[in-house]
């Protein structure tokens, strides 16, 4: 008797990776950023965000700033991470598929174009207000009209994923006293979170999900 073995999860970290990597290599606007050096966790809800961007570093990469504020550093397999990003509940499960790649498009324009752990002043939705759509939307447009289906696909996926959480989340600054100053892989565990498709692409199902999913 042969039996088939079905798909149970989706691999999002791996899934994440991979389209940051086609728009980095793709979108001269993002040639600048290095997805190696982003971290992507899932978070608790924060309004009606689907995701939001934190810079890790002050400017050239510092730790410390001229009023003394200390940033936390954080290396994940031995590479230091100079932005995270947080994806909120309403990523999971109330978007659809082309949502969730705009949702990762809109953090990386908040990147400075220095990539050096700060966010670009002029890109801050306070500057810009409905300047900051206009601008970003004809990117969108152009990546996902010639984004490979095979990248997006996963995003439309409905089910259990595994992404990785913070299992001691560091704060934006370093408190007074004795704290710890360096996070790792040991302070993050891979969770399981269920993503709901809400509204189903046809041309998405068509795209093999190979090596984005654990049987």
């Amino acid at each position: 008797m042969i039996f088939r073995v079905f798909p149970s999860r989706l691999n999002l970290n791996h899934s994440v990776r991979a389209i940051l990597d086609d728009i980095c290599i793709r979108m001269p606007e993002f040639a600048h950023v290095d997805p190696a050096r982003i971290l992507v966790v899932a978070g608790e809800a924060r309004r009606a965000s689907r995701g939001t961007i934190k810079p890790l570093a002050f400017r050239k990469e510092q730790t410390t700033d001229r009023q003394g504020r200390t940033k936390p550093l954080i290396r994940v397999e031995g590479q230091r991470m100079l932005y995270c990003i947080t994806l909120r509940p309403l990523f999971f499960r109330k978007s659809t598929a082309t949502q969730r790649v705009e949702t990762l498009l809109h953090e990386l324009f908040h990147i400075s174009t220095r990539f050096d752990g700060t966010l670009d002043a002029r890109h801050r939705h306070e500057r810009m207000g409905a300047r900051f759509g206009r601008r970003l939307r004809p990117l969108i447009r152009r990546y996902l009209s010639g984004c490979a289906e095979a990248l997006v696909a996963p995003f439309g996926w409905d089910g259990e994923a595994d992404i990785w959480q913070w299992l001691e989340r560091p704060s934006a600054y370093l408190p007074l006293g004795k704290c710890r100053r360096l996070y790792t892989e040991k302070q993050l565990f891979l969770a399981t979170v269920r993503m709901v498709q809400v509204a189903p692409n046809s041309l998405l199902t068509k795209a093999p999900l190979a090596g984005f999913i654990k049987s």
